[in-house]
């Protein structure tokens, strides 16, 4: 014959259905989190040495979404304008991820050498040049 043992509060531990209180769930909808961020390509566009629709097109294939690439599902959108691509994404998404991407593609294509990705804000990047200061270097050779 089986002992039954009691908890300090009168239940029984031997039961396995035993009903614990449990906290109050909030019945309030979760906060949608969007995040937007903006990658200006002005300049390398306007020298023509990248173009905007090839970089959306990049993005839109490599950004993974639970593991996969190629799985945007509708929760994080790409679109080009001009000169700017936008990210918007409705789960948490990495403003580092986007730089590492962005980075990938530049190398890529040969443009790490001459481009670097820089925040201009908290939710933008900017590509620049990289500043080569020859200048000081061209005046040291023609004072020989």
């Amino acid at each position: 014959r089986p002992r039954h043992v009691c908890n300090r509060d009168g239940r029984d531990t031997a039961s396995k259905n035993v009903k614990r209180p449990t906290k109050a769930k909030s019945k309030g909808k979760k906060k949608k989190v969007q995040t937007k961020f903006v990658i200006d390509c002005t300049h390398p566009v306007e020298d023509g040495i990248m173009k905007v629709a090839e970089f959306d097109s990049y993005l839109r294939e490599r950004i993974k979404y639970n593991g996969k690439t190629n799985n945007l599902s509708g929760v994080i959108t790409v679109d080009k304008d001009k000169n700017k691509v936008t990210v918007t994404a409705e789960v948490p998404f990495s403003k580092r991820y986007l730089k590492y991407l962005t980075k990938k593609y530049l190398k890529k294509n040969n443009l790490r050498d001459w481009l670097r990705v820089v925040a201009t804000t908290k939710d933008a990047f900017e590509l620049r040049y990289f500043q080569i200061n020859n200048e000081e270097e061209e005046d040291d050779e023609d004072n020989d």
